[in-house]
Protein backbone atom coordinates (compact mmCIF):
# COMPACT_ATOMS: atom_id res chain seq x y z
CA UNK A 1 0.00 0.00 0.00
CA UNK A 2 1.32 3.43 -0.94
CA UNK A 3 1.51 5.92 1.91
CA UNK A 4 0.91 9.66 1.30
CA UNK A 5 4.58 10.59 1.77
CA UNK A 6 5.97 7.80 -0.45
CA UNK A 7 7.52 8.87 -3.76
CA UNK A 8 5.58 7.58 -6.76
CA UNK A 9 6.77 4.58 -8.71
CA UNK A 10 8.93 3.09 -5.95
CA UNK A 11 9.12 -0.65 -5.41
CA UNK A 12 9.99 -1.04 -1.73
CA UNK A 13 12.18 -3.92 -0.60
CA UNK A 14 11.27 -5.35 2.80
CA UNK A 15 13.40 -6.51 5.69
CA UNK A 16 13.37 -10.10 6.89
CA UNK A 17 10.24 -11.30 8.73
CA UNK A 18 12.66 -12.67 11.37
CA UNK A 19 12.93 -9.06 12.58
CA UNK A 20 9.49 -9.55 14.19
CA UNK A 21 10.91 -12.32 16.39
CA UNK A 22 14.00 -10.25 17.23
CA UNK A 23 11.92 -7.25 18.27
CA UNK A 24 9.47 -9.43 20.22
CA UNK A 25 12.40 -10.92 22.14
CA UNK A 26 13.77 -7.45 22.92
CA UNK A 27 10.35 -6.09 23.89
CA UNK A 28 9.65 -9.21 25.95
CA UNK A 29 12.86 -8.78 27.93
CA UNK A 30 12.01 -5.12 28.38
CA UNK A 31 8.52 -6.06 29.58
CA UNK A 32 9.95 -8.37 32.24
CA UNK A 33 12.20 -5.57 33.49
CA UNK A 34 9.40 -2.98 33.50
CA UNK A 35 7.03 -5.36 35.29
CA UNK A 36 9.68 -6.06 37.94
CA UNK A 37 10.17 -2.33 38.53
CA UNK A 38 6.43 -1.61 38.72
CA UNK A 39 5.94 -4.55 41.12
CA UNK A 40 8.32 -3.01 43.67
CA UNK A 41 5.54 -1.02 45.44
CA UNK A 42 3.50 -4.24 45.80
CA UNK A 43 6.52 -6.08 47.16
CA UNK A 44 7.31 -3.29 49.62
CA UNK A 45 3.65 -3.26 50.70
CA UNK A 46 3.64 -7.03 51.21
CA UNK A 47 6.75 -7.07 53.41
CA UNK A 48 5.64 -4.01 55.36
CA UNK A 49 8.27 -1.50 54.21
CA UNK A 50 5.72 0.87 52.67
CA UNK A 51 2.54 0.51 54.72
CA UNK A 52 1.11 3.94 53.83
CA UNK A 53 1.19 3.41 50.06
CA UNK A 54 -2.33 2.64 48.72
CA UNK A 55 -2.49 -0.94 47.46
CA UNK A 56 -5.00 0.01 44.76
CA UNK A 57 -2.53 2.53 43.32
CA UNK A 58 0.24 -0.05 43.27
CA UNK A 59 -1.99 -2.46 41.34
CA UNK A 60 -3.18 0.33 39.01
CA UNK A 61 0.40 1.28 38.15
CA UNK A 62 1.33 -2.36 37.50
CA UNK A 63 -1.73 -2.99 35.30
CA UNK A 64 -1.22 0.25 33.37
CA UNK A 65 2.43 -0.62 32.70
CA UNK A 66 1.38 -4.13 31.63
CA UNK A 67 -1.25 -2.74 29.23
CA UNK A 68 1.27 -0.39 27.63
CA UNK A 69 3.83 -3.18 27.19
CA UNK A 70 1.23 -5.53 25.65
CA UNK A 71 0.20 -2.74 23.25
CA UNK A 72 3.84 -2.32 22.22
CA UNK A 73 4.19 -6.07 21.66
CA UNK A 74 1.07 -6.14 19.50
CA UNK A 75 2.40 -3.32 17.30
CA UNK A 76 5.72 -5.04 16.50
CA UNK A 77 4.59 -7.07 13.43
CA UNK A 78 2.97 -4.04 11.80
CA UNK A 79 5.99 -1.85 12.57
CA UNK A 80 8.29 -4.35 10.86
CA UNK A 81 6.03 -4.49 7.80
CA UNK A 82 6.26 -0.69 7.58
CA UNK A 83 10.06 -0.79 7.14
CA UNK A 84 11.33 -0.69 3.58
CA UNK A 85 14.15 0.53 1.41
CA UNK A 86 14.63 1.25 -2.27
CA UNK A 87 17.78 1.72 -4.30
CA UNK A 88 17.56 4.40 -6.98
CA UNK A 89 20.16 5.69 -9.43
CA UNK A 90 21.42 8.53 -7.22
CA UNK A 91 20.15 7.77 -3.73
CA UNK A 92 18.82 5.24 -1.27
CA UNK A 93 15.33 5.62 0.21
CA UNK A 94 14.50 4.27 3.66
CA UNK A 95 11.00 4.26 5.06
CA UNK A 96 9.78 3.40 8.52
CA UNK A 97 7.07 4.26 10.97
CA UNK A 98 3.56 3.23 11.67
CA UNK A 99 2.01 6.25 13.33
CA UNK A 100 4.84 8.67 12.69
CA UNK A 101 5.97 7.79 9.19
CA UNK A 102 9.31 8.83 7.76
CA UNK A 103 10.91 8.52 4.34
CA UNK A 104 14.63 9.26 4.36
CA UNK A 105 16.58 9.97 1.18
CA UNK A 106 20.34 9.44 1.39
CA UNK A 107 22.27 10.54 -1.73
CA UNK A 108 25.08 8.13 -2.55
CA UNK A 109 27.54 11.02 -2.92
CA UNK A 110 26.91 12.10 0.70
CA UNK A 111 27.75 8.74 2.26
CA UNK A 112 31.01 8.71 4.15
CA UNK A 113 30.98 5.05 5.12
CA UNK A 114 28.62 2.12 5.47
CA UNK A 115 28.59 0.04 8.64
CA UNK A 116 27.13 -3.44 9.14
CA UNK A 117 26.58 -4.55 12.73
CA UNK A 118 25.44 -7.83 14.24
CA UNK A 119 24.50 -8.46 17.87
CA UNK A 120 24.17 -11.86 19.53
CA UNK A 121 20.41 -12.18 18.94
CA UNK A 122 20.77 -10.93 15.37
CA UNK A 123 23.58 -13.41 14.73
CA UNK A 124 21.41 -16.27 16.01
CA UNK A 125 18.64 -15.26 13.60
CA UNK A 126 20.96 -14.57 10.65
CA UNK A 127 20.19 -10.84 10.62
CA UNK A 128 22.28 -7.68 10.47
CA UNK A 129 21.81 -3.92 10.73
CA UNK A 130 23.15 -1.65 8.01
CA UNK A 131 23.96 1.94 9.01
CA UNK A 132 24.84 4.73 6.60
CA UNK A 133 27.05 7.51 7.91
CA UNK A 134 26.94 10.96 6.37
CA UNK A 135 28.43 14.30 7.33
CA UNK A 136 25.18 15.18 9.10
CA UNK A 137 25.05 13.85 12.67
CA UNK A 138 21.23 14.00 12.52
CA UNK A 139 21.01 11.37 9.81
CA UNK A 140 19.49 8.23 11.26
CA UNK A 141 19.90 6.09 8.17
CA UNK A 142 19.82 2.50 9.28
CA UNK A 143 18.11 -0.60 8.01
CA UNK A 144 17.57 -3.16 10.74
CA UNK A 145 16.66 -6.79 10.09
CA UNK A 146 18.46 -7.48 6.85
CA UNK A 147 19.61 -11.01 6.12
CA UNK A 148 23.40 -11.04 6.58
CA UNK A 149 24.07 -11.77 2.89
CA UNK A 150 21.85 -8.86 1.81
CA UNK A 151 23.53 -6.54 4.33
CA UNK A 152 26.99 -7.49 3.03
CA UNK A 153 25.85 -7.01 -0.58
CA UNK A 154 24.34 -3.62 0.20
CA UNK A 155 27.46 -2.53 2.11
CA UNK A 156 29.68 -3.27 -0.89
CA UNK A 157 27.27 -1.81 -3.43
CA UNK A 158 26.56 1.36 -1.46
CA UNK A 159 30.26 1.89 -0.70
CA UNK A 160 31.10 1.58 -4.40
CA UNK A 161 28.25 3.90 -5.40
CA UNK A 162 29.25 6.40 -2.71
CA UNK A 163 32.84 6.48 -3.96
CA UNK A 164 31.84 6.88 -7.60
CA UNK A 165 29.27 9.62 -6.87
CA UNK A 166 31.69 11.44 -4.54
CA UNK A 167 34.41 11.33 -7.23
CA UNK A 168 31.99 12.96 -9.67
CA UNK A 169 31.51 16.05 -7.46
Amino acid sequence: MREPIDPTGIQWLRVSPKLVLLRLLREGLGTVLVMAIFAIPLLFQAIGWWPGFPIWLAWLLLLAAFAVRIWRLLLVPRQVRAIGFAERDDDLLIRRGLFFQRVLVVPYGRMQYVDVGVGPLERALGLATLKLHTASPGTNALIEGLPTEEAARLREQLSALGESKLAGL
